[in-house]
């Protein structure tokens, strides 16, 4: 479980991604300051934990430049909090027009495992400067954990054909690290809030403490102006987790519904 948030959601936000040196992206925002989602986390019948992402107000600027406060907080729920208590937060400020980040922080709270830490990105310099050191970047679009799932939400992919493979740089535990993601098509996901007609994605995945070898991720976005992740499913050492949306609102365009 160490390091489950991290790893777990980093695939999920990044998995509506273009592939190319610089990724195109619209001019407008797909999302607005006050909109807040949640999510339950679900390992076999139970729920094991629960997260928000939402974009905070802010008047704070890099560069004298507008930015976004996008915030993400996940934490174990029921049983699990007992045995295996997480509380994790992470901060990521994003200039409001190319959607590329200025500033992350993260605060991990994973049983006896702690990390805080922070990243200043200079795009311009292909440079990232970590608590650890200063990083390069082939591109000039380096994301972090949260930066890159709200950038992707601002692609388009009314041309992605199935099979098409994409990807993106990000920066991660004091590296940078391309993923690849293959669209796999459209399918209709059932939920809490209605049935959702999604694009379904498959990221890369490293095996490790959490995933096997031969496991398989996979992701449905909402098909629609919001382009938010709908579910998320993987695979994992012993059993599958299954990552659900429980709540949306403050959404700039309203949600899509079957």
């Amino acid at each position: 479980m160490k390091k489950l948030f991290s790893i777990f959601f980093l695939s999920l936000f990044i998995s509506n991604l273009s592939s190319a040196q610089e990724l195109d992206f619209l001019s407008r925002s797909s999302f607005k300051a006050g909109e807040k989602i949640t999510y339950k986390l679900k390992y076999g019948f139970f729920t094991a934990a629960e997260a928000t992402i939402q974009v905070l107000p802010t008047d704070i600027k890099f560069d004298n430049k507008p930015t976004y406060h996008l915030m993400v907080d996940g934490s174990t729920s029921g049983s699990f909090d007992v045995f295996y208590k997480v509380r994790n937060r992470y901060d990521s400020y994003i200039d409001q027009k190319d959607f590329t980040p200025y500033l992350y922080t993260e605060n991990v709270r994973e049983d006896k495992y702690t990390r805080n830490d922070k990243a200043r990105f200079y795009q311009d310099q292909k440079k990232v400067v970590a608590s650890k050191g200063t990083f390069k970047s082939p591109v000039t679009q380096t994301f972090d954990l949260v930066s890159a799932y709200y950038f992707a939400r601002n692609l388009d992919l009314t041309g992605a054909k199935i099979g098409d493979k994409f990807s993106v740089n990000y920066f991660l535990d004091d590296e940078i690290t391309p993923l690849t993601i293959q669209y796999v098509g459209k399918e209709t996901i059932r939920t809490s809030l209605g049935k959702i007609a999604c694009l379904k994605f498959s990221p890369s995945i490293r095996p490790g403490r959490i995933f096997k070898r031969e496991s398989k991720l996979y992701l449905w976005i909402s098909d629609d102006a919001n382009r938010i992740p709908v579910r998320a499913k993987a695979e994992v050492l012993v059993g599958s987790i299954i990552l659900e949306i429980n709540t949306a609102e403050g959404l700039k365009s309203t949600l899509k519904k079957l």
